[in-house]
């Protein structure tokens, strides 16, 4: 089942609300570096993030790296190859208000 991608008009405002956010993958994905203190900080943010996916259905992709995470958001059912949704909205917003 295809999911709607957002707009162009909507990832504009999307990346307005959510400054920290890049767009990555020719439109069809946004990331996000967080820095912590140490380990157990960004494990704990891993954990914290991964309850909201399960919450919501829709997964990141990231990489860890002792104090650092990167999370990439995309929606691998939008359109005919992927894309942003309003799945990955609601999941950047929900990971900012950490």
């Amino acid at each position: 089942m295809s999911v709607p991608e957002l707009t162009p008009e909507e990832i504009t405002q999307l990346l307005g609300q959510h400054p920290a956010w890049s767009l990555t993958r020719e439109g069809k994905a946004i990331t996000r570096t967080f820095q912590f203190r140490d380990f157990s900080e960004a494990w704990g943010f891993m954990s914290r993030v991964a309850l909201l996916a399960e919450t919501q259905d829709h997964h990141p992709e990231w990489f860890n790296v002792y104090a650092k995470v990167e999370v990439t958001l995309t929606t691998h059912d939008a359109g005919a190859s992927g894309g942003l949704s309003q799945r990955d909205a609601v999941m950047a917003q929900a990971i900012d208000a950490l």
